[in-house]
């Protein structure tokens, strides 16, 4: 699944066949049409697979001792990975855009997973007071993956980097520090 992530976010979905994904995870073919009967199969795995890595790291920020400590270190981590997002672009919304122009539904389940984030980013603004959470959360958000699709196109990781400071200076004014 591992792979199959990475491909589908390096190559794109359309271009990657389950033998690329089979040569990235140094399997047989035979192995990934065993699990996988279909590249759609495995699309939807892949779409699953952000939602369980985006639960297991909200779950992670939430041991953190503070809202805004818990939106900051978010922001490092997308930060953290600027390098990956100047190459190909956010891990996820590559693949929820290329999604949206399917007709399978899978473009549904990415709502979901995107949804999901922009709960828990609600819940964090609420959690510092403001009646304002979900436009917050929907502007961090909107934040990150214009700050990709800029580090992307410009190939420059230093501007996910500027704009990651900036976040966190935001964040830091909205909880009043």
């Amino acid at each position: 699944m591992d792979a199959a992530v990475r491909v589908f976010h390096e190559q794109g979905v359309e271009k990657t066949t389950l033998a690329d994904i089979a040569r990235a995870a140094d399997v047989p073919l035979g192995n990934v049409y065993y699990y996988f009967k279909s590249k759609d199969r495995l699309v939807e795995a892949a779409v699953d697979a952000h939602r369980d890595r985006l639960g297991a790291l909200t779950g992670r920020l939430d041991e953190l001792a503070d809202p805004a400590s818990r939106l900051k270190e978010l922001v490092a981590g997308w930060v953290g990975q600027r390098e990956t997002a100047a190459r190909f672009g956010c891990p996820f919304g590559t693949l929820a855009t290329e999604l949206d122009k399917r007709d399978d539904g899978l473009d549904v389940a990415a709502a979901k997973v995107m949804r999901a984030l922009l709960d828990w980013a609600e819940s964090q603004f609420a959690q510092l007071g403001r009646s304002d959470a979900r436009a917050l959360a929907v502007d961090l958000v909107a934040a990150y993956q214009g700050m990709s699709v800029l580090t992307n196109t410009l190939r420059d990781p230093d501007l996910m980097a500027a704009q990651g400071e900036r976040l966190r200076s935001w964040i830091d004014g909205i909880a009043g520090r």
